[in-house]
């Protein structure tokens, strides 16, 4: 919780709030706290123990379904079934920091480099919206009772894109498409996925695209590199082929 830098004026988000321990710490720093929890036996556990705390709100429902309050910092130990779903929901919000638990083989992949077994969609995708970086590894013993997996605590920082990117949703289906397929080289990957991509005219698309990039895969290939190859397509789209 000390890497959330929590002052009087933050207003906090947490996600699976549970039983409220956290809840309980990070109301005790930050002017507010919105805790959201699904399951209706924790909500009222919450209500006991914080409906007399001034700055505690509580809001029960799906985390993904909902939509959130206006927060500067989130805070939580996510459901690991839905990491990627609500790591991509919260970076739509314009908020400052979140200090973040993930399933620890999760967390590698947010924060890989290319040419890594760990480099992927997720990481391309993560890097596109924010900057992010594994605080801590937190082993599976640390809990009661003993989970299977080893988790992490990531720190997450929005910010605009590093690179350009000229259509946001081509490129997002690009990047899962051609990772889908990331033991093929690019041509091939764009090729087989083209049912997805819907390119009019792929053939002679590829062929205009740099023979460097197309003899490689996914994986060897840099965020930025990824967002090139992916706006060159958005642009030879729109000339006569």
């Amino acid at each position: 919780m000390t890497a959330a830098e929590l002052g009087p004026e933050d207003v906090v988000l947490e996600i699976g709030a549970g039983i409220g321990n956290l809840t309980e710490r990070l109301a005790k720093k930050a002017k507010k706290v919105i805790a959201v929890e699904l399951d209706p036996v924790l909500v009222r556990v919450l209500h006991d123990r914080f409906d007399e705390v001034e700055n505690i709100e509580i809001v029960p429902g799906d985390a993904l379904k909902i939509e959130f309050p206006e927060f500067d910092k989130v805070v939580s130990n996510l459901p690991y079934s839905i990491s990627s779903e609500i790591t991509f929901k919260l970076l739509r919000y314009k908020f400052k920091l979140g200090i973040l638990m993930y399933q620890y083989e999760f967390a590698a992949r947010m924060v890989s480099s290319p040419n890594c077994k760990d480099y992927s969609r997720l990481t391309v995708d993560t890097c596109y919206f924010a900057d992010a970086s594994i605080l801590m590894k937190v082993p599976k013993s640390a809990f009661q009772p003993v989970p299977e997996v080893d988790s992490a605590v990531v720190k997450l920082i929005p910010r605009p894109s590093p690179f350009e990117v000229k259509d946001q949703a081509f490129f997002m289906d690009f990047v899962a498409a051609v990772f889908s397929q990331r033991r093929k080289k690019l041509k091939n990957a764009i090729l087989n996925m083209n049912h997805v991509l819907k390119i009019s005219n792929i053939k002679e698309i590829i062929a205009r695209l740099p023979e460097d990039m197309m003899s490689k895969r996914a994986e060897n290939l840099t965020p930025e590199e990824l967002a090139k190859v992916a706006n060159q397509i958005i642009d030879l789209k729109k000339l006569p082929v």
